[in-house]
């Protein structure tokens, strides 16, 4: 087996069991490795580190898929990696009766770079890095194996994360049936249709299916505004909750017929909402410089940051967008702020957050803290896998 050898001190990490190795702890090669090829990770001592998936176009070198000697990365590992993973959801709950749940999520499950959800009897996969590409039709195998009630599993490796793993984009078919038009999830006893071959990511932001309930619990009577809907998840949401109205905005006009869709398929009033296809920065200021206000607001942007480099830009993003939010909600409102950018972590959030408070001239406290849901751990080892964070502000 082809080995690297890491630079003296660069083993640190890993003693921790964080999982990655990156291009600059590297001190030596052994050999050639293909792409995604297992290799064994060693000290500057010659200690054995772990087992991981080699990616030599990646900023990430290294993926650890074990830590242990003994292991063989092979088909009863990833058998064995995937059940653990069920029997996890299981544990919580996370899986029965929703039919709609992460099944495996990445690192945070021992499985580095390999997302995988189930709405309905399909699997949707993302193989976001070398190694899991590489045992692509092992990783199948026991995914059909763990779920047998499965009818098809579709990929969605057209992220652009794969590009820095010198891997190409693109969706496709990978056994059984082809997925529906439109499946059918249960969300709690709210319906959802979910476009898993077009729509975000697998489809549908898992995810938030707490803070979705959250919401709805607080909408009551209220006039709600709904930021960067997609599709309308927040927003069915809060007409379940009671709310008055819901005004859902987002800059695709697909993602909007599918909100509408959303609405019907759980028979609410269509004349206590409304759909808005545009810019939600520029659609705020408007709001703001004509005056209008509301009781409650979602703000579920995009993620802001994908590199260090970025970091300050995104930080007036997310001060931007939430000093608008601020300066259009009413006295005793609600604010519901997120932000899925791992690289910004829940202190810094928080100081975003306040900065635009006070920038608005708002009073505020936090009412709730708020992250994903059960389905999506976060390994103790692996902080990086808590990228969903937010709050739930009550403004005076």
């Amino acid at each position: 087996m082809i080995k690297i050898i890491l630079k003296k001190g660069k083993e640190k990490s890993l003693l921790r069991r964080h999982p990655w190795v990156f291009s600059g702890a590297v001190d030596s090669v052994s050999g050639e490795a293909a792409p995604g090829e297992t290799i064994s990770v060693q000290s500057a001592d010659g200690s054995f580190l772990g087992f991981g998936a080699w990616s030599p176009h990646s900023q990430i070198r290294c993926r650890i898929w074990s830590f242990e000697r003994t292991d063989v990365i092979g088909p009863e590992f990833f058998r064995a990696r995937i059940d653990a993973a069920l029997a996890l959801r299981r544990a919580h709950g996370s899986d029965i009766p929703l039919r709609a749940c992460r099944v495996v999520n990445a690192e945070n499950d021992g499985l580095p770079g390999l997302i995988v959800d189930r709405y309905g009897d399909f699997a949707i996969c993302q193989f976001l890095a070398a190694g899991p590409e590489y045992h692509k039709d092992t990783i199948v195998a026991a995914l059909t194996h763990a779920m047998p009630g499965l009818r098809g599993v579709y990929e969605r490796s057209d992220a652009d994360v794969r590009i820095k793993e010198g891997l190409p984009v693109f969706s496709r078919l990978l056994w059984g049936e082809e997925p529906p038009e439109t499946i059918d999830i249960d969300e709690l006893g709210v319906t959802f249709r979910v476009d898993v071959r077009n729509g975000h990511k697998t489809g549908f932001y898992l995810d938030q299916r707490d803070n979705r309930r959250l919401v709805g619990a607080y909408a009551r009577g209220r006039e709600v505004l709904n930021c960067f809907c997609y599709t309308g998840g927040f927003g069915v949401w809060a007409l379940a909750g009671g709310a008055a109205h819901v005004l859902n905005i987002d800059t695709s006009g697909p993602a909007l017929d599918m909100a509408r869709a959303n609405v019907r398929a759980n028979g609410l009033d269509m004349d206590r909402v409304q759909f808005m296809e545009a810019d939600v920065f520029k659609a705020l200021r408007a709001f703001r410089d004509e005056g209008r206000t509301f009781d409650l607001i979602v703000l579920d942007p995009p993620k802001f940051v994908d590199s260090k480099q970025a970091l300050d830009r995104a930080c007036r993003g997310y001060k931007d967008i939430n000093l608008l939010a601020f300066q259009i909600l009413r006295p005793g409102g609600t604010l519901f702020t997120y932000s899925c950018s791992g690289l910004m972590d829940d202190d810094l959030f928080q100081k975003v957050v306040a900065g635009a408070a006070l920038d608005a001239g708002r009073q505020a406290s936090i009412i709730h803290r708020i992250g994903q849901a059960p389905d999506h751990p976060v390994r103790l080892s692996f902080p990086e896998g808590r990228y969903l964070k937010g709050f739930a502000i009550h403004v005076e």
